[in-house]
Formats: C-alpha cells, sequence, structure tokens
C-alpha cells in the first residue's frame, strides 16, 4: 500500500490525474491508471499523466489513458504537464517536455499553456471505407497519433459512439486504431469538433491532437482558409496555428487553458 499525492486537472474538459513520478514511486502505470482513473471505484479521469526525469528534456511525461495503455502524445494532457511543472518547483515560462514521438516546447501564457506540436504528418484525404453498410468519406492524419477526421453540416446529431467505435477499429487503420474526430465549419472558419477517443473508449470533451488535425486537415482540404483558428469543443475553445506548403506541415502550435482543480492523497493497493 501506498500513499501517492497527485493534482487533479483539466484542459478544457479533458481530465487527468498528474503526479509526480521521478522517484519512480508508481512502478506499473498501467495497472494504476485502470484502478484510479474510474469514476465509480477511483478518483476518476480520461487518464494519467506522470511526470519523470528526462535526460533529454527539462521533464518526460507519460500518459497513460483510463484503459491502461500508454498514448503516444496527448495535447491537452501536456499542457496540464506543463503547468504542473511550474507549479511543483520554478521553472521558466517556456520548457521541453519528453513524449514518446519526441520533444515538445511549452510556454505559459497567463493561465493557457501554448505548445509547439510536432509537424503533422501521414496525411491520406478522402479515404472511402464502408461504415455499418454506407460509405463514409474519411481524411487520416498523424499528430503524434492517429486520426480519422469526417466532415458534418451539423455534428450534434451525430451518433459519436457508434461510429466513431466502428472506425475507431476498422481494418484500414489496424493495428494501431484511430480517434475520430467529427468536425463542422463555421462561416468563420472557426471548426466545431467532437472526438471518439481510443483508450478512453468514448467520447471526450476535447481533444488537443484531435484539434490540431481537424484543423490541419480543414486547411489542406481548403474548407478553413484562414490560420490561426478556433476549435469548439464541449469543453471549451482550442486555438491551431500552423503553416501549410507543398503537402507539409511546420510551425504548429496549440493553445488553450489548463486547469488545477485540486490536490489529494491517494491510498494506493497495488497488490
Amino acid at each position: 500500500m501506498s500513499i501517492i499525492k497527485f493534482t487533479k486537472m483539466c484542459a478544457t474538459g479533458n481530465d487527468f490525474i498528474v503526479a509526480d513520478n521521478r522517484d519512480k514511486i508508481i512502478e506499473d502505470a498501467h495497472a494504476f491508471s485502470k484502478q484510479v482513473c474510474s469514476r465509480r471505484f477511483g478518483i476518476g479521469a480520461d487518464g494519467v499523466l506522470l511526470l519523470e526525469n528526462s535526460e533529454k528534456a527539462d521533464f518526460k511525461m507519460r500518459i497513460i489513458n483510463a484503459d491502461g495503455t500508454e498514448a503516444e502524445m496527448c495535447g491537452n494532457g501536456a499542457r496540464c504537464i506543463a503547468r504542473f511543472a511550474q507549479q511543483l518547483k520554478p521553472v521558466s515560462k517556456r520548457m521541453r517536455l519528453e513524449i514518446i514521438v519526441g520533444i515538445i516546447e511549452a510556454e505559459a501564457i497567463n493561465h493557457n499553456i501554448r505548445l509547439k506540436m510536432s509537424n503533422p504528418c501521414d496525411m491520406k484525404l478522402n479515404i472511402k471505407i464502408e461504415v455499418n453498410g454506407k460509405e463514409q468519406t474519411v481524411h487520416y492524419i498523424d499528430t503524434g497519433v492517429p486520426h480519422a477526421i469526417l466532415y458534418f453540416d451539423n455534428i450534434e446529431s451525430v451518433d459519436v459512439m457508434t461510429i466513431g467505435s466502428l472506425i475507431r477499429y476498422h481494418k484500414n487503420f489496424s493495428p494501431r486504431g484511430t480517434n475520430v474526430d467529427f468536425v463542422s465549419i463555421n462561416n468563420d472558419d472557426s471548426l466545431n469538433m467532437r472526438t471518439y477517443e481510443r483508450g478512453v473508449e468514448g467520447e471526450t470533451y476535447a481533444c488537443g491532437t484531435g484539434a490540431v488535425a481537424s484543423a490541419a486537415i480543414s486547411y489542406a482540404l481548403g474548407k478553413a482558409k484562414e490560420m490561426p483558428t478556433s476549435v469548439n469543443v464541449k469543453g471549451g475553445i482550442l486555438k491551431v496555428d500552423l503553416h501549410y506548403k507543398k503537402g507539409a506541415f511546420s510551425d504548429v502550435f496549440l493553445e488553450g487553458d489548463a486547469q488545477i482543480i485540486y490536490e489529494g492523497e491517494l491510498v494506493y493497493e497495488n497488490s
């Protein structure tokens, strides 16, 4: 049995249990996440964020989904861990975070955190797949994690759980699977987005990498003509900026809030 200090944090409705694990007090992060993320038998969260030591950057961030799987990247999580690190010890307003897919940069702007993201890659447009007996047009891109984007006139009427789960496990995206983003475009070029998130296996209030993916695909298709753009999600508003030229993305930034909800101590029975 261990006593573990934690901070509950939220970024545009995506909530996390954040812990300082530089001393490796949490040995089995996957079992830990499955237990504490339960909304009935634990603290409840979309995932766990662990701050660890890094030889390449200021800190290392590990992202463990609620189902115990480890994610390559999480934009909302990165904003939370950056703010958490600043509360933990005095650091500059800018820091570098090591994640599975490389190094990202974070900058504190009041209560918002601005991330310099890795450049989206492996874009595939106008993929035709069959979902529930109907042909759907899907666009794919990797923003640190895989995303499939679908466009609708009104995303509020979409059955996110059913369509999202079928595409998430579709053979076209095997073996990694994919997150699924449902997007509509507003007259001012801002986006509305809902996300079915793998690892959570359901709809989340926000997805940072999904906001970047949706903005990138929308810009590449000419659906959104101006950058930066705002992405409206259930939990609030995310701001995305990027450059796109000759099929390649660069200078990709994600900005949004990162809130500290409460701090506490957890009795973790890890036997």
